[in-house]
């Protein structure tokens, strides 16, 4: 029988090892973590990840300016509908990005997969400075737009689910939480970043400026600030997680054909075999995609083409509510270590459910303040998602398929819901004339939500399925040898 005090300090993993008939746990087994390796990972992962959203929010930012730049004619609604079809162009690549790197990060390894997609955005992006406007070469100028939109989009395809994996894996059980927050934290990094650049540029040069050259300038800082990016994640080893998958350190039964299976990129059996959990994750990720895209990205366009706000204004507007989302960030990643991914998941979706459309009532009456306390509500409904989201998704799935089955149901949901959000809400505003249809399209969004947390397992401080317990001590280690019960088999 286990051990009482043992049992109190990991209850979680008693219930799971309870659960399961298989043979005893043994020492080898278990992945004791380095701190200054999670940490470096977690640096690693998150800047990367900083990198490819500072990437994304340039183009959602610069939305007015790309549109003018690139599709001169028609009205200025028109203009504006097909910055933003550009921008849904990329996600609609995101799936087949998912198919090749998913399967390819459960093969070889995550690392690489993670700096080769980091090199495709750099090229991307930069790419997309230096191209010629459609003053100068006409059609061509918004075809070859769209070519490296295609190619940013294939590259960001890998990278949420191979960085939260990356993470995941590495980070023990009890803190996976905290240390899966970092990721998000460096998506607000990058997205205020981008935002930061825009404002600065647009206040500095003005409209004119930044309509004849200003707009490249972020588009290619992009370029040496991947590079960063890339030296951090070579530098790293792979998981351990994957490492004694690969190892064949762990047992493994299940989990064998799983990497089999993954190995032949046979992806049929994998919708077979885990399509229950991935129609799960595509509806989360929908739900969750909606609503971030909603408020990061759309809301300064909103603000201005709606409200009439100047393109400055409204930025930093969203910047002030990314930097507060910033501070508070991680401590939501602890609260979901503590009390379980499921509660922090739900009160976001709630939060969006109810508070959407008093938000945007309060955003409409025009003034700074009201704006900004709209803002900050939706925020702090979205960063109870930003900081669950990337320790629970990667536990959806076990550890030989999880880069690619998480790749594959993230970016298909991103793909049909995430992207298009600023396009659908665009075209909904112009076909009823309702201003209030982006409070209802994340209302509809966040009801998919509840249902998907409501029927989804709760796997805080659970070992991640197909993989040994991950402790930050080697008494924590021989403690649980010493106190199990009959051991999970892995």
């Amino acid at each position: 029988m286990p051990d009482s005090a043992a049992v109190k300090r990991h209850p979680a993993l008693f219930r799971a090892v309870r659960r399961r008939q298989n043979p005893r746990l043994r020492r080898s087994d278990i992945t004791v973590t380095d701190e200054r390796a999670v940490k470096r990972a977690v640096k690693a992962a998150s800047l990367g990840n900083a990198m490819e959203w500072f990437d994304f929010g340039i183009y959602a930012y610069l939305a007015g300016t790309i549109g003018r730049v690139f599709f001169p004619s028609g009205s200025e609604t028109a203009q504006l509908l097909s910055s933003f079809a550009t921008f849904a162009v990329a996600f609609l690549v995101r799936p087949l990005g998912g198919v090749v790197f998913g399967p390819m990060g459960d093969r070889i390894g995550r690392k690489q997969v993670l700096a080769l997609t980091m090199i495709l955005m750099a090229i991307g992006t930069a790419a997309i400075g230096m191209l010629p406007t459609y003053a100068a070469v006409g059609f061509w100028s918004p075809l070859l737009l769209i070519v490296f939109r295609l190619l940013q989009g294939f590259s960001t395809g890998g990278e949420y689910g191979g960085a939260s994996t990356f993470i995941a894996e590495y980070a023990p059980d009890k803190r996976r939480g905290f240390f899966g927050s970092f990721l998000e934290l460096g998506t607000l990094a990058g997205y205020t970043g981008a935002a930061g650049l825009v404002t600065a540029l647009t206040a500095w040069l003005g409209t004119d400026t930044m309509d004849a050259w200003g707009w490249r300038i972020p588009f290619l800082v992009a370029g040496p600030l991947g590079v960063i990016g890339i030296y951090l994640r070579l530098k790293l080893d792979d998981t351990p997680a994957y490492l004694k998958l690969e190892k064949g350190n762990v047992h493994v039964s299940e989990a064998a054909d799983a990497v089999e299976t993954t190995a032949r990129g046979d992806l049929a059996k994998i919708f077979r075999r885990h399509w229950r959990t991935l129609v799960l994750c595509i509806a989360l990720v929908g739900a969750y995609n909606i609503t971030d895209y909603m408020l990061l990205s759309y809301m300064p366009t909103y603000l201005s083409d709606e409200l009439h706000y100047t393109e400055t204004h409204g930025l930093l507007i969203l910047v002030a509510t990314m930097v507060v989302l910033m501070t508070i960030i991680n401590q939501v990643g602890r609260l979901s270590d503590r009390f379980g991914r499921r509660p922090l998941l739900m009160t976001g979706m709630l939060g969006f459910f109810v508070l959407s459309a008093p938000v945007f009532l309060l955003v409409r009456q025009g003034s700074p303040l009201a704006v900004s306390a709209g803002m900050l509500m939706l925020g702090l409904s979205l960063v109870c998602l930003l900081g669950t989201m990337s320790a629970a998704l990667p536990a959806m799935f076990p550890t030989p398929v999880r880069y690619g089955s998480l790749s594959v149901g993230y970016n298909l949901s991103a793909s049909l819901f995430g992207g298009t959000t600023p396009l659908v809400v665009t075209a909904l505003i112009s076909a009823t004339g309702s201003d209030m249809m982006p409070a209802y399209y994340a209302m509809t969004a966040a009801l998919v939500g509840v249902v998907a947390v409501a029927c989804m397992k709760e796997t805080a401080q659970r070992p991640l399925e197909g993989s040994p317990p991950s402790v930050q001590t080697q008494e924590e280690a021989a403690e649980l040898v010493r106190a199990q019960a009959p051991a999970p088999k892995f």
